[in-house]
């Protein structure tokens, strides 16, 4: 627990103790109101109560009742009162904790999401898109509501445990040890049952939820080729197999739910039993009391064994996400690592100077000694065999990637991580799958802004610029049409289009398009070059470098620079 509790976000350990607080005084109020029951249980079995109990005796005398049926209705009603009141206490303090599990949640994963793409375009390659969107979204939630919260209830329920035992131990040593002799043994029996296998089967439907998730995602996104190959069959078979597993683990951890129940109401019935053994030959009305008082606290006890029992089980079957979210840094609060609008104004030239690059997973250099510059206003190709490092030369050039020894500078200033968002302010890039979301044409044009920031001006320019006004003009709902999921309604033309109008409408001074037209027809690839070449007489400051394959796709070009 301890360990669970170190992972808590410091901003959240204070507000945490507060929350404690309330639990404690919950735990309390639920003890009262089983304390509030006593009277009413005595007026029941013991009419002659009203005046032999010391207690009621003097509540009878100092309000001055003068008939024991208005003193049981006085009685009655005000335990009725009482128990309202300290329900509604209850609701009003559980909603804190409900708030705080919940803003935790909100915490957790809006952390997880930033962090994870802070972490940069390595990280994002080597990582699977569904496991990381499964751990944002899924595993955050299950954190907060399978282990926190359960704890919660583990430490509110003992509480009252603790408080009802020791009230049961000061009125009758024996039903205190009785409660101990037929619950104990139930719990360190379901206990022992299930020790090792929650936890086991936790990561089992974990490890195939995250399979399932991936599966899924791919099937989808790769319809075309799964269906052209006839490989729909082997998808649904790993499909079947991971949801037969996610169903058997399932099956056993609802049986093992079941079980807080049955082991708790066959001890309570054996208690029972055993009490009425023992009370036979004792006075009639103090066994009956004793009996009552029995029944009355075990009968509460049930529930918050059953409840402990339950929340323990949740707990050890969900500390899987306990390591996901260790893994993030969650004590410092996520960031976007620069969100300025500035730029860095370029007016001379990107200066490339004896550029060293390897991945970290490698044991040789990708990119070596590489030198040249790029000028204001050039166009610039790049080309090279495949696996020369052209991608990574571009990644390195769109701040994405540093420098694993060398330097890129523009008008002499070096490209950091410092003030690489400038930097990325004043480019553009169009790569050979254009990023689309699925929504309206102007919100992928205009990528990351309001609706209401969108400046229409620049998006007529930019969609004239690019050459996208007759498509435009042929969509059923214009600018706002919806393009689908990575612009599956779009052409491959129609995709790169768009990405130039992307760059124009937010005005970048240099232009990358990696490998932009290699998956277009001859005649597509020609009339984007076109808009490419049209681009550039239009504006002479326009800086572009291009990397492509054919010879053809490059001739407009000032320079290629050949990678070997």
């Amino acid at each position: 627990m301890i360990d669970m509790l170190k992972i808590i976000p410091r901003k959240f350990r204070l507000r945490g103790l507060f929350v404690a607080l309330t639990i404690l005084i919950r735990t309390v109020l639920n003890f009262l109101g089983i304390a509030a029951l006593l009277p009413v249980l005595y007026l029941i079995l013991d009419s002659e109560s009203i005046h032999s109990n010391i207690w009621l005796s003097r509540i009878y005398n100092l309000f001055s009742f003068t008939s024991d049926t208005s003193f049981v209705i006085a009685i009655s009603s005000g335990v009725v009162i009482f128990i309202v009141i300290k329900s509604l206490i209850n609701l009003l303090l559980y909603r804190s904790e409900r708030d705080y599990i919940y803003a935790l949640y909100r915490y957790l994963s809006r952390n997880l999401y930033i962090d994870y793409f802070n972490r940069g375009l390595s990280f994002i390659k080597s990582s699977n898109s569904a496991v990381l969107s499964r751990n944002v979204n899924v595993v955050c939630y299950t954190f907060v509501a399978g282990v926190l919260r359960p704890m919660a209830v583990i430490v509110s329920e003992v509480m009252l445990f603790a408080l009802l035992f020791i009230s049961i131990a000061l009125y009758n040593p024996l039903a205190a040890l009785l409660v101990i002799a037929i619950f104990i043994p139930a719990v360190l029996l379901y206990v022992t049952y299930i020790k090792g296998r929650v936890n086991y089967y936790g990561n089992i439907e974990n490890e195939a939820q995250r399979r399932k998730f991936r599966d899924t995602v791919e099937t989808y996104r790769g319809y075309a080729d799964i269906e052209i190959n006839n490989a729909f069959t082997g998808m649904l078979s790993k499909f079947d197999e991971n949801t037969d597993t996610m169903v058997d683990v399932g099956a056993k951890n609802a049986t093992i739910s079941t079980l807080p129940q049955i082991f708790t109401e066959i001890a309570l019935a054996a208690g029972m039993a055993l009490l009425v053994s023992l009370c036979v030959g004792l006075d009639s009305v103090d066994m009956k009391i004793l009996f009552g008082i029995f029944a009355v606290a075990a009968l509460r006890l049930l529930p918050s064994i059953r409840a402990i029992m339950s929340s323990w089980t949740s707990l050890r079957y969900n500390s899987y996400a306990i390591d996901i979210i260790r893994d993030a840094n969650i004590d410092t609060p996520a960031v976007v690592e620069d969100s300025t609008t500035e730029r860095i104004e370029f007016t001379d030239k990107i200066a490339i100077k004896n550029l060293y690059f390897r991945f970290e997973d490698s044991q040789s250099d990708t990119l070596s000694n590489i030198n040249f510059d790029i000028h204001k206003g050039e166009k610039i190709g790049i080309n090279g065999r495949s696996g020369a490092g052209k991608t990574t030369l571009f990644n390195l050039l769109l701040g994405l990637y540093a420098p694993s020894k060398g330097s890129i500078t523009i008008d002499g200033k070096e490209l950091t991580a410092d003030n690489r968002r400038k930097w990325q302010n004043s480019i553009g890039y169009v790569s050979q799958s254009v990023f689309l979301t699925d929504s309206t044409l102007i919100a992928n044009i205009a990528l990351g802004c309001k609706e209401e920031d969108i400046d229409m001006e620049r998006i007529s320019r930019a969609i004239e610029a690019a050459s996208l006004s007759e498509f435009v003009n042929s969509l059923p709902n214009g600018i706002y049409t919806r393009i689908g999921e990575c612009g599956a309604l779009l052409s491959g033309g129609q995709r790169q289009r768009i990405g130039i109008a992307r760059a124009l409408y937010k005005g970048a001074e240099v232009l990358f398009f990696d490998e932009a037209t290699s998956s277009l027809d001859n005649q597509t690839e020609q009339s984007i070059n076109d808009a490419i070449v049209s681009l550039a007489e239009a504006n002479s400051a326009l800086t572009i470098v291009v990397i492509a394959h054919r010879d053809s796709s490059l001739a407009y070009c000032d320079r290629v620079i050949t990678l070997e």
